[in-house]
């Protein structure tokens, strides 16, 4: 399914963080934290101003981000796991 978000929302994919193993304990996924690093799978045409103009975003397709841990609406598109997010809630662009 094609998802195309609307004006300045973004869907994001969460990034799975590598497991760490200390000692003996195994925390289930339940407790585990979200992980705050996504990958831009789509995004909106801009943010429209006052006057009707239409601001880009500066994020694309295939950036990686840092969005907060309660950000967006989550969403399930072909049984994976989404976020929809406003282009204001990303909190900055991870380059590599």
């Amino acid at each position: 399914m094609k998802i195309q978000p609307l004006y300045d929302r973004v869907l994001l994919r969460r990034l799975e963080e590598q497991e760490v193993k200390r000692g003996s304990i195994i925390i289930p996924d339940t407790a585990k934290e979200k992980p705050q690093e996504a990958e831009v799978i789509e995004a909106g045409s801009g943010r429209v101003n006052d006057s009707g103009k239409t601001i880009p975003l500066s994020v694309k397709k295939g950036d990686r981000v840092l969005i907060g841990k309660y950000s967006g609406t989550e969403v399930t598109i072909d049984g994976v796991e989404h976020l929809i997010v406003r282009e204001d809630e990303i909190l900055a662009i991870i380059n590599r």
